[in-house]
């Protein structure tokens, strides 16, 4: 991470402005087809879903999907990397979380509710929040199907050819576990539909801190790095020496 900057010419303040203006066109694209794109999700079908097939665990006691939208329409879930048998959840996972806390209120407000959900059981993904210090909602869907059928956790049965059904398509993948972000939506009746899923770079949208590392001179600067979040730590574990952990799920770049 101590890697210098690349050289740079060093110009006028008026050559430099010419060439950020430039630029800032690109950027303006860039945003419009965000909001072209974002058109173009708002426009995908729904799935409907069998409400009682999913039952999660919860600190005020089993409650099904639709019962976690605490009174809000939407609910974006955060499909987080932490099995059964893990001592902790992963640390990218936990980069991503790290986020949550200070987005809520804010999602709140266009009628949009946060939860982390895992496969870990409850007592486990309680006390890990308890270290990280976090106060999101965080559900255990061990015990029900939710989490393989979303595509992010793999039994042996999964695997053909070493290869599991991720990100929309078949793709080698090391672990049981993978990221990803879902979203549903409960209309007036109850019933609860699933409008969207991100896999891979796409759970990128959660990690703001990326957003503010890709406006500095040496970027993200992983490109010596065995995989893309090596870096990555849980948050009470920075060490400026320390080695770097295992990878867990290879900086969700599938």
């Amino acid at each position: 991470m101590n890697a210098p900057t690349t050289p740079h010419p060093v110009v006028t303040r008026d050559r430099w402005i010419a060439e950020r203006k430039a630029l800032l066109s690109r950027e303006k694209e860039l945003t419009q087809q965000q909001d072209r794109i974002a058109a173009e999700r708002r426009a995908l079908p729904w799935v409907k879903l069998d409400d009682a097939a999913y039952v999660f665990d919860t600190p005020q006691g089993p409650r099904r999907l639709s019962e976690l939208f605490q009174g809000r329409r939407q609910l974006l879930v955060q499909h987080f990397m932490f099995g059964p048998d893990w001592e902790q959840g992963c640390k990218s996972c936990s980069f991503m979380a790290d986020h949550l806390d200070s987005m809520a209120p804010h999602l709140a407000q266009r009628d949009i509710t946060l939860l982390a959900v895992s496969r870990a059981p409850l007592a486990q993904i309680e006390a890990f929040k308890r270290r990280m210090g976090w106060q999101f909602a965080w559900a255990s869907s061990n015990g029900n199907d939710f989490n393989r059928d979303f595509h992010v956790s793999f039994t042996p049965a999964d695997r053909v050819d070493g290869e599991v059904y991720y990100n929309f398509h078949m793709t080698p993948f090391p672990q049981e576990e993978a990221p990803g972000i879902s979203i549903f939506c409960k209309d007036e009746a109850g019933q609860v539909f699933h409008t969207y899923s991100t896999f891979g770079r796409g759970v990128e949208v959660m990690m703001g801190t990326y957003n503010l590392i890709d406006l500095t001179p040496k970027g993200r600067d992983e490109a010596g790095l065995s995989y893309t979040m090596e870096w990555v730590r849980h948050h009470d574990r920075y060490e400026s020496t320390a080695p770097a952990p295992a990878a867990c799920c290879g900086g969700a770049r599938a």
